[in-house]
């Protein structure tokens, strides 16, 4: 009898142990997300009685990488929440959507050296709706402007001292960073993408793939008019959702001749 009693009291110990070390794992040091949560000193809601509990969508106010994780803190229907995922993009001021996840109470990052009173660990940090109808419009933007003005237009005068689509194209990488000046014809125009307005400009030099250049503006411009842009070139740009361009030039001053 005393042995039956000895044995299930280890067999007891040993889960008892088991559970608190899975419990005190760091989730942001490994390569998986944690599969129990650590005990609570205090005593939290259930984790749909939190206010801005998940699922939800929101701008990002505070990002950090730590590991392979991205921790993030979004504001969701007034209430600031705290999310980690895997390692993405993101940057404050993007809308992200944090799909369901694992609340964790009273948290601790070794590698941040920080506590969480309340985190959710989620499959993925995704782009909010918003960012979404941006980069679809951007999309087809884009293919338009492939698919439809891909035959080359009617040659514009270079502008003095200025350079060519095709030689910012082509020397983007020598180019990145510097301000430039180019005259072209806008053969597609498109407008409040991302909080910008979208234009493609070609000038009658290159080939496909070296004849057209992407650039974002303030200015209003209809296809057909001759430009001038000046800004600077921008190379290798991620939109997110993946959108990347090879050069681009962003923010420019485009005028009217």
């Amino acid at each position: 009898m005393r042995t039956s009693l000895f044995l299930a009291f280890g067999a007891v110990t040993l889960v008892t142990a088991a559970v608190l070390a899975a419990c005190s794992s760091k989730t942001d040091e490994g390569t998986s997300m944690p599969t129990v949560a650590p005990t609570p000193t205090t005593t939290a809601a259930a984790p749909a009685a939190v206010p801005g509990a998940l699922p939800g969508i929101g701008p990002v106010l505070e990002t950090m990488d730590t590991g392979s994780y991205t921790y993030v803190r979004v504001n969701i229907g007034g209430t600031d929440v705290w999310a980690a995922g895997p390692q993405v993009a993101v940057k404050v001021g993007d809308s992200v959507r944090l799909p369901a996840g694992m609340a964790m109470t009273n948290y601790h990052s070794a590698t941040l050296n920080r506590d969480f009173p309340l985190v959710y660990f989620v499959a993925a940090i995704q782009p909010g709706d918003d960012q979404v109808r941006s980069a679809e419009a951007m999309a087809v933007a884009h293919k338009t402007v492939v698919t439809k003005v891909a035959a080359a237009v009617a040659p514009v005068t270079r502008l003095d001292g200025g350079q060519s689509v095709e030689e910012i194209v082509t020397k983007s990488a020598e180019l990145a960073g510097k301000d430039i000046a180019v005259r072209g014809r806008v053969v597609k125009f498109n407008a409040g993408i991302m909080g910008s307005n979208w234009i493609h400009i070609q000038d009658g030099t290159g080939a496909a793939g070296t004849n057209d250049l992407t650039v974002t503006t303030d200015a209003t411009v209809a296809v057909g008019d001759v430009v001038v842009v000046r800004g600077k070139v921008t190379t290798d740009k991620d939109f997110g959702a993946g959108y990347k361009y090879a050069v681009i030039v962003e923010k420019a001053a485009v005028e009217k001749q």
